[in-house]
């Protein structure tokens, strides 16, 4: 089912084509000016320089040769020689009663399905989430969505992390703070029951503990140059088996992922797979010995290092004692430090390899801060070199930061990281405060007002981040978003309640959806943004970019307000009138949930 801008896209094109041009001159744009036109072209101005003829005499002849197209009724010639198309009313009828019929709401599949895998959320064990994993948990769960929704067959994942020098740090630390934990070791090692041991452990690590010790191990090893390198000893002796620290972890990690899954759930966030760094950790001595066999490790100060720069490729670097020198760039990938352990960039390219064998996707797309951009160019070349896949296929999504009103990373007032947890529960608690104020939910069970504040937490947070394209920063203003008013989430969901109580009115009053036929002008505007839908959301696939939908979502919600107050639907004049002004309605209500479905917003059914 083609969209409106798609099939005149290929009429305009067969114009052109008609014409001795290139069809590709025939690309249709919705009109910059809607009171003069639906749809334009502004190909024949490209024409021109191919023809060497005048824009304008290229326009009339392609006027021409669509004066006969039975969608429009009229086509003109602006400027030097702009195409203005406008759509027939018996068209826009057909095209709002398919998007009506459709359960996808008017939007087409890819023509090509892929396999895809997305790595977001990346939160590390032992730490509690905060507001730094807010983006990527919100846009990588819209990205799978929007996959999935295309067609794609789209695997999700969380990507803990749990294998690199904050293990180590942890594993010191825990057994200086609690005898009982360095006993186990000390019982493990020398062949102790592992049951028993990990009763202990278990009776003694809550998550609490580990994110007390945490920032507080991290601090000592950047002062005490001992107990850093005793970390880095115990991170290596951990990724290379010792059974009392694998235990250890374990149960760190077990931990963890129990607080990490409610926080994700709470912010309607899942992932078909649950894995963290240390799954690759497996394939590492196989993956560096095939490295090794390649000859593409090179040794760098006792480590072994991978070059991914190519020729000519350099950057200028200063030095601590100021001077400047050309370095290559990018920087080579450290696959195994000095100390014999993994490291970050390492786990990363044992995770391509084990996806490529697991999953054979043709796209890996990581959704991660904008800030690690260089990480992933190292990870993503060295990948393709070793041939673990090609350097298109493998696709960093990054994003800009949630800030503060000073412009910098969001803060706590004292100036520290805010949990995720606590920022969910304080939109709670604003979304409760607004429902009260705006005087909505009052009829409500206090269940099922619980859920419909939570529903406008969610929305709030999500649409604020998604109604941006995420390569931009935003300033977190938790009034605004909160707000039943404006472009916010809590705007959208009201516009949704306020059909479905539309639609149960009919319904008590024995009214039926039927034909519809578009008449007046806000009728018009309202068929033309349900076309629109498709276009979002193909740009928003293309471009891994939900921001397109939430555009529309938006707009969607806007054209509908006016023509519920330019059009009376149970009111108006004639049985016909109401039945096709009720089947605008329920296309409306299906594609502004399919939208917000697809942002991962979930729409109450009263306020």
């Amino acid at each position: 089912m083609n969209d409106l801008k798609t099939a005149l896209g290929e009429a305009v094109g067969a114009a052109f084509a008609g014409a001795g041009l290139p069809p590709e001159l025939g690309r249709v744009t919705a009109a910059d000016r809607p009171d003069l036109a639906d749809f334009q072209c502004n190909g024949a101005m490209a024409a021109a320089k191919l023809a060497g003829q005048p824009p304008r005499d290229i326009a009339t002849r392609i006027a021409a040769a669509l004066e006969a197209h039975p969608d429009l009724t009229g086509v003109e010639i602006a400027g030097p020689g702009f195409i203005n198309l406008r759509v027939s009313p018996q068209a826009l009828s057909r095209r709002a009663a398919d998007v009506a019929r459709d359960p996808r709401g008017g939007a087409s599949l890819a023509d090509s399905p892929r396999r895809v895998i997305i790595d977001y959320g990346g939160p590390n064990v032992a730490k509690p989430m905060h507001v730094g994993h807010l983006r990527s948990s919100i846009i990588g769960e819209a990205l799978k969505r929007i996959h999935r929704f295309r067609g794609d067959v789209t695997i999700g994942d969380a990507h803990f992390g749990d294998w690199g020098f904050q293990m180590g740090l942890l594993i010191l630390a825990t057994a200086d703070e609690i005898p009982a934990v360095a006993e186990v070791i000390a019982g493990v090692d020398a062949g102790g029951d592992p049951l028993a041991a990990e009763a202990t452990l278990r009776a003694h690590v809550d998550l609490p503990l580990l994110e007390r010790l945490y920032p507080q191990a991290a601090e000592r090893a950047k002062h005490e140059a001992a107990f850093r390198d005793a970390a880095r000893k115990a991170t290596a002796a951990l990724q290379g088996g010792r059974a009392s620290y694998r235990l250890i972890w374990q149960v760190f990690a077990d931990v963890s992922r129990v607080a990490l899954k409610r926080d994700f759930h709470a912010l309607g966030v899942d992932f078909d797979l649950w894995k963290g760094e240390s799954d690759a950790d497996p394939l590492i001595p196989e993956m560096v010995a095939d490295l090794e066999a390649k000859g593409l490790l090179e040794t760098d100060q006792g480590a072994r290092i991978l070059r991914v720069a190519g020729p000519g490729e350099t950057k200028k670097k200063k030095l601590d004692d100021g001077s400047v020198v050309v370095v290559e760039s990018p920087d080579p990938l450290l696959v195994i430090s000095s100390e014999g352990s993994a490291m970050y960039g390492t786990t990363d390219l044992a995770t391509i390899l084990q996806r490529r064998r697991d999953f054979d996707p043709q796209l890996f797309l990581y959704v991660v801060d904008q800030r690690q951009a260089e990480h992933f160019e190292q990870v993503f070349r060295a990948a393709a070199k070793a041939g673990y896949a090609p350097r298109e296929d493998l696709v960093h999504i990054g994003f800009g930061t949630m800030n503060g009103p000073d412009g910098k990373p969001f803060k706590t007032r004292e100036g520290g990281v805010l949990k995720l947890a606590d920022l969910i529960a304080m939109t709670s608690e604003k979304a409760t405060a607004r429902l009260h104020e705006a005087g909505l939910g009052a009829e409500l069970e206090p269940d099922e007002f619980e859920d419909t504040a939570r529903k406008v937490a969610v929305a709030a947070l999500k649409f604020a981040d998604l109604q941006n394209f995420r390569g931009t920063s935003y300033v977190f203003d938790l009034d605004r978003f909160t707000s039943f008013e404006g472009k916010t989430g809590p705007y959208l969901l009201y516009q949704a309640v306020r059909i479905k109580s539309l639609l149960r009115k009919a319904a008590d009053q024995g009214a039926v959806a039927g034909a519809i036929v578009i008449a007046e002008p806000t009728e018009r505007e309202l068929a033309l943004t349900l076309d629109a839908f498709n276009q979002a959301v193909v740009e928003a696939d293309d471009k891994s970019a939900p921001h397109f939908i939430a555009e529309h979502a938006f707009r969607l919600a806007q054209v509908y307000s006016k023509f519920y107050a330019a059009c009376p639907v149970l009111t108006a004049a004639d049985e016909a009138t109401r039945a096709s002004r009720l089947a605008l309605s329920q296309a409306v209500l299906a594609q502004l949930e399919t939208a917000l479905d697809l942002l991962g917003i979930e729409t109450p059914e009263r306020m």
